[in-house]
């Protein structure tokens, strides 16, 4: 039989914008994870072309309204002077409705860090500033089978993923939480397989690499995305790579956070 599908990833790159945007709703998707609504006149050219897209948000300091955004210009970024610079982090758009002028950011509630104590006390009228995306990794729909892999930091963009997939995707989903109570609704269709597994005290991302040991993994063309914690992903692709014989053109594994570290955002590969 002639497959003709077309299974080429594509980069494509957005032009970078800064954009001021205000929180006009927030929303507990699960006891740890708080979806965050902004929306503004600065949306109206917003593009975000993959599930996995990170855009830069930006707090605003403590007893500030608003962060001090970046100017883009020919020579870079560059922040204006005599101001404080705003603590960023990385971030999955988890929805854009540009109809709507609505972007979603969903935060995990993890207690400490800047955007964790930022997004606790989110409050609709309040502001953020939000950069990019810078580009888009573009994974085609037409695998046979897409395999998601990730702990709580990945959950907005594995929930997109499947949503984008849709009701008859062949999906398999493993994703490590810390309990019960910070599963929450992924839209998985009949053909779908989703494992939670939950680390009850244990180092987040361990769990990942030992469950994919049992894991069977069905027949035909397939893509593994994977993101998480450093260590753990570059655990999960060693494995998948080394002793499953998935194709690293095949697997994409990035690093939402490493132990120790603040502001991490890297993909992970040889």
């Amino acid at each position: 039989m002639n497959d003709d599908r077309n299974l080429t990833v594509e980069r494509v790159r957005h032009p970078l914008k800064m954009r001021l945007l205000k929180v006009l709703r927030t929303h507990r998707v699960s006891p740890q994870l708080l979806r965050v609504t902004l929306g503004g006149e600065d949306l109206a050219d917003f593009v975000s072309g993959s599930f996995d897209d990170h855009i830069k948000v930006f707090f605003p300091p403590a007893g500030a309204e608003k962060p001090a955004l970046p100017e883009v210009g020919a020579d870079g970024i560059r922040f204006p002077e005599g101001q404080p610079r705003p603590e960023t982090r990385d971030y999955t758009p988890r929805r854009y409705d540009n109809a709507a002028g609505e972007l979603d950011i969903e935060f995990v509630l993890h207690g400490d860090g800047p955007a964790s104590t930022w997004a606790a006390q989110a409050q609709p009228g309040q502001y953020l500033g939000v950069g990019g995306p810078r580009g888009s990794f573009v994974i085609p729909h037409g695998f046979d089978w897409h395999l998601l892999i990730g702990d709580d930091t990945a959950l907005p963009a594995m929930a997109r993923r499947i949503e984008e997939l849709g009701p008859d995707a062949r999906v398999i989903v493993v994703a490590e939480v810390s309990d019960a109570s910070a599963q929450i609704p992924l839209a998985t269709g009949p053909n779908a397989q989703v494992h939670w597994v939950h680390r009850e005290g244990r180092p987040e991302g361990s769990q990942l690499a030992p469950t994919l040991r049992w894991l069977s993994l069905p027949q035909g063309e397939g893509y593994v995305w994977a993101a998480g914690e450093a260590a753990a992903m570059r655990e999960v692709r060693q494995y998948l790579v080394g002793e499953r014989g998935i194709d690293k053109s095949r697997i994409r594994a990035s690093a939402y956070w490493k132990r120790g570290n603040a502001a991490v955002h890297e993909t992970i590969d040889d």
